[in-house]
């Protein structure tokens, strides 16, 4: 009954969409941290930028981002991330593209959640903290942000296990992951498809009910009491 998933590589489908996750992750906790200073920053071109960028992104499907960097970047403006003289050029800049798609989309929801963070911070200790000099970034950096962090960790965890399924969608540009695998079972193996969903379902679960339960038992170890 089990005898065919010897044939595929499931194991090494979910690494590419481990990989993909953790590496859309990290980029998204960056840029988004960046978008959230600006939203919040007293220069009007900046947060004119933040908020445009924000409101903008993510209100467009992810499907048609992750399309733009494959299609629109480069097949139509050339814009590659990885050499093209390379003979992994084809599979390596679709990963890194759809790396980028998610960077693009997945941050600005951790800029509104970080931005909803930083509103609980006491105003007072922003405006105590200008009155000894610091400056706003120095204020951002050492008093807001660091309570911000811990007051959003279970959003935070609720992007990243969107994230997490939302990689399914690397496999409209080809990225080998985990659909991409399911799709090319479900067509080979039109018997057992029920088996197949039940497989990927549990590998999904199995990836992100412990992300869940980590970043839960840390919001409430961390958590600011007021």
């Amino acid at each position: 009954m089990f005898d065919f998933l010897g044939d595929y590589d499931i194991l090494g489908a979910f690494w590419t969409t481990i990989q993909l996750a953790v590496l859309s992750a990290v980029g998204s906790l960056i840029w988004g941290t960046i978008l959230a200073g600006m939203r919040v920053s007293p220069v009007p071109i900046m947060r004119g930028f933040g908020t445009a960028y924000v409101n903008v992104v993510r209100n467009t499907p992810l499907t048609v981002i992750i399309f733009f960097c494959s299609i629109g970047l480069s097949s139509t403006l050339a814009f590659n991330l990885a050499p093209e003289n390379s003979p992994t050029f084809i599979i390596d800049n679709g990963f890194r593209l759809a790396v980028l798609g998610f960077v693009a989309y997945t941050s600005t929801f951790v800029c509104e959640s970080l931005r909803s963070g930083i509103n609980t911070v006491p105003v007072g200790q922003a405006e105590a903290a200008r009155a000894l000099g610091l400056s706003f970034s120095q204020v951002l950096r050492i008093i807001v942000l660091p309570q911000a962090f811990r007051s959003v960790i279970a959003p935070l965890a609720s992007v990243l296990i969107a994230l997490i399924k939302n990689t399914t969608v690397a496999s409209v540009i080809g990225v080998a992951e985990a659909s991409l695998l399911m799709a090319e079972m479900i067509e080979n193996e039109s018997d057992a498809i029920i088996l197949v969903f039940s497989v990927f379902a549990l590998g999904f679960v199995l990836l992100t009910l412990p992300v869940g339960l980590l970043l839960g038992w840390v919001a409430k170890k961390v958590a600011v009491k007021r």
